[in-house]
């Protein structure tokens, strides 16, 4: 995933370029040429496109789905390979939806609706990062913890939670590690929210430009 994290950088890098200082790179609120003007707006579609897509298929479906059929261990392990990856995703996404936002729409020159759209791409881009570089790795780090304790306990290859819950209420060391997993694991579900709902309120914004 080290190419995802210097790409990411480098897009990020491009888009704040953009926001603070337009006109090195030639940008203007017109958008520039047609062509580029239409390249740019397929490359925020269809990023935005790709996250949206992404953060409902993740958070909604998919994950909800392998929650409930899957030895939790399991599930809990094909979360771990699948998380980094799906952060990376939509995180790229949103740095090249950024960009091209920014482009299109400087900041001196946009209009209020245009500049709090990009405060909406921006926070769901860095709630993405926060999540990347430091939800999802302590997420990771405890989990593992938590599989050994279980593991101890002979539990975890059960599906669903009702063996864990059992046994925490005679193991206090499974119930502390419960709460420190439940409360880390917390933040990062709210902050992959928080990024989903900035996605859903630029998604209205997008469905009011469409003339169908």
């Amino acid at each position: 995933m080290a190419w995802v994290t210097r790409f990411l950088v480098a897009v990020a890098f491009l888009a704040v370029g953009v926001i603070f200082s337009p006109e090195t790179f030639g940008s203007r609120s017109d958008g520039g040429s047609s062509a580029l003007s239409a390249s740019l707006k397929l490359a925020h579609l269809l990023s935005f496109a790709t996250a949206w897509g992404a953060a409902l298929w993740v958070t909604f479906i998919g994950g909800i789905i392998m929650f409930k059929n899957l030895p939790r261990h399991m599930f809990g392990n094909l979360q771990s390979k699948m998380f980094p990856a799906y952060f990376s995703t939509v995180a790229v996404s949103g740095a090249i939806s950024v960009a091209a936002f920014a482009y299109l729409h400087p900041w001196k020159s946009a209009q209020p609706p245009e500049r709090v759209q990009l405060g909406f791409l921006l926070s769901s881009l860095g709630f993405n990062l926060t999540n990347l570089f430091v939800f999802t790795p302590m997420t990771i780090e405890m989990m593992k913890k938590r599989h050994k304790v279980e593991r101890e306990e002979n539990i975890g290859e059960e599906v669903g939670w009702s063996k864990n819950r059992e046994v925490a209420k005679v193991s206090p060391k499974l119930a502390a590690m419960n709460k420190k997993f439940g409360m880390i694991h917390g933040l990062s579900s709210l902050a992959n929210l928080m990024s989903f709902g900035s996605l859903a309120m630029h998604s209205w914004y997008l469905a009011g430009k469409i003339n169908l």
